[in-house]
């Protein structure tokens, strides 16, 4: 990744998404044992929507976590937003299935260019999403801008242990044993060799710490998740 510029990887990103769509559900459950799913639950139960009863899923992909925060929170409104027209798709028959369509509002756009008014939602996340955004200031200044006074930032990516004997075995992990599995099952194995290297290549803790606050939050904490090979961020939009 270092070796190519910020158009090609966004490029790149795009079409890695657009070739595993049929699998993408099923292999994250898989290659995170389905830790995932217990790491969106976590994330649904650290919001607090306050004035507007309303979410922002941003790069929510077939929209587990727009689900998620939907099921906690009675009488949520949530709005999904991706790049990618097909697994905002798939998400959509997932909603159906679970009678959410009418809580959970889908919309194609960009997570630079968010086509909302300042101040329309309490809080706004992205899971998985952030580390694929070149711009990450700019993606969390547009994430600001919609959200309430007040109002939160959640932030869930996977990352990779600091320190231990779990770096080393976690390393190993990434390198060898996930690409072979999924190559078992995706027909685009270089996609998860990519999937490797951007989580090897995500800012510490205390970096990304530092990002959120130049992008304008405040009270920023990390929670470590599954001996910290998974991280969630929060934020808080200062009051005036």
């Amino acid at each position: 990744m270092d070796d190519i510029g910020d158009a090609e990887r966004i490029s790149m990103v795009k079409e890695i998404f657009s070739t595993i769509i049929g699998r993408y559900d099923f292999l994250n459950h898989v290659l995170s044992l389905r830790r995932d799913i217990a790491w969106r639950r976590f994330t649904a139960g650290q919001m607090r929507p306050f004035s507007t009863r309303s979410f922002l899923d941003v790069a929510a992909g077939t929209c587990d976590l727009s689900i998620e925060a939907a099921m906690r929170h009675a009488g949520l409104q949530v709005v999904g937003v991706d790049f990618s027209q097909a697994m905002l798709d798939q998400g959509r028959d997932k909603l159906a299935e679970r009678g959410l369509g009418g809580r959970i509002h889908l919309i194609r756009g960009d997570a630079l260019c968010l086509p909302f008014a300042e101040a329309s939602f309490d809080a706004a996340g992205m899971a998985f999403g952030i580390r694929n955004i070149p711009h990450k200031v700019k993606a969390l200044r547009e994430l600001r801008r919609v959200v309430v006074p007040g109002g939160q930032v959640l932030i869930l990516e996977l990352s990779f242990p600091q320190t231990g004997w779990f770096r080393r075995f976690y390393n190993l992990y990434l390198n060898r044993l996930l690409p072979r599995v999924a190559g078992a099952f995706s027909p685009n194995p270089p996609a998860y060799r990519y999937l490797a290297e951007s989580i090897m290549d995500f800012p510490s803790v205390v970096q990304f710490a530092g990002i959120m606050r130049q992008a304008g939050w405040t009270e920023i904490r990390a929670y470590a998740l599954t001996l910290g090979i998974c991280r969630l961020f929060l934020g808080r939009k200062p009051e005036p």
